[in-house]
């Protein structure tokens, strides 16, 4: 790789847009990247200008972070295949929901070396009904390969210079030092591990547990309760790793992936919001959504039901009670008292395809 990499970025929301910020400072001072990044935006009239405009003039995303400027190397463009047609490492920063279809304008016009990253926090439905990664859905679209970087990263908290974390699921080895040295910052600590299906699913099965920790707080429980799901919400998150995506290390679960993306989630995450009101107010969730997440779609209930899916075909819902109560807790089957007694009476086993062992 001789020649200057070149990086773009695929959505422009909050996230998008603080990555953009960390990536056009280093590529600027790194002498192998190119230095200028593309940044697809979709275009829309802000007080009767474009916001690509504004953000070109400005250095300003005044609809996503108003208060924060980007670096003068960061270009907004209105089409994606632009943005992307020159670009050796392409990161999507966009709602999970797009991504099939961006995919699909994108395929055969991005070069065909080129590397993708995805930082989206979701899933697609498969079509079995079960849990598609972003990342393969990525790889299976554009026929390349597609890391992933997630973590304990609340993206206004980056912004301000606050400390973060984030884990990089890298799939091709040559770009694990590329990929952490464009995204890094003197106050964004990245980690980068070849474990990249770990990595991408413990923060798709976090926000089950942030439900459960939401109905916690509508119910006004005690910490220490919290803490029970937290602790319990963890121990079968390995559990399903282990059994639906083997050969991932225990390591990862202690990156920022894993632990603190989890804890983090159950007090800072729109899931557990969502959680607490539908407990407090007793509206359905379908009405919540709307109400508290406009634009978002809040992935605990969607997560907890895909889950149980995979885990039913497997006769498996026994060995993880958690995510089975929230599931039906979810769906109106369990009322939220079966929340406590689930932690109560859970066996202190671990599941595993091959073999069950006593903690």
């Amino acid at each position: 790789m001789t020649d200057r990499l070149n990086v773009c970025i695929i959505g422009s929301g909050n996230w998008a847009t603080t990555i953009a910020r960390n990536v056009g400072l280093n590529v600027a001072n790194s002498h192998l990247m190119e230095p200028k990044v593309n940044m697809y935006v979709y275009e829309e009239y802000i007080d009767g200008r474009k916001l690509t405009e504004i953000i070109n003039t400005t250095h300003i995303n005044v609809k996503y972070m108003p208060d924060y400027v980007l670096p003068p190397n960061v270009f907004a463009v209105d089409d994606v295949v632009t943005t992307a047609r020159d670009a050796d490492i392409l990161i999507f920063a966009i709602p999970p929901t797009f991504v099939s279809s961006c995919c699909k304008t994108l395929l055969g016009k991005v070069k065909p070396l080129a590397h993708a990253v995805s930082l989206i926090k979701g899933f697609e439905r498969g079509d079995d009904g079960q849990i598609l990664l972003i990342s393969h859905l990525i790889m299976r679209q554009l026929k390349i390969p597609c890391s992933v970087l997630v973590g304990c990263n609340l993206a206004h908290e980056i912004s301000n210079g606050n400390f973060a974390e984030g884990t990089i699921g890298c799939r091709d080895q040559k770009y694990m030092r590329i990929l952490q040295d464009i995204f890094k910052s003197a106050t964004f600590r990245v980690v980068v591990t070849d474990d990249a299906d770990c990595v991408e699913i413990c923060s798709t099965l976090r926000n089950i547990i942030a439900f459960g920790a939401g109905c916690a707080d509508g119910m006004d429980l005690n910490e220490n309760t919290k803490a029970g799901i937290i602790r319990r919400g963890f121990l079968e998150i390995l559990q399903f790793v282990d059994v639906f995506y083997p050969g991932s290390r225990l390591a990862t679960f202690f990156e920022s992936c894993g632990l603190s993306d989890l804890v983090t989630s159950c007090y800072a995450n729109r899931n557990r919001k969502l959680a607490e009101a539908f407990v407090k107010t007793g509206q359905p969730l379908s009405e919540l959504e709307h109400i508290l997440v406009p634009g978002h779609e809040p992935l605990g209930p969607i997560t907890s039901e895909l889950v149980h899916i995979m885990l039913k075909k497997k006769g498996l819902e026994d060995k993880f009670p958690l995510f089975t109560t929230i599931y039906r807790i979810c769906t109106g089957v369990y009322p939220l008292s079966r929340l406590v007694e689930t932690l109560r009476f859970a066996r202190e086993d671990i599941y595993h395809p091959n073999h069950i062992f006593q903690l």
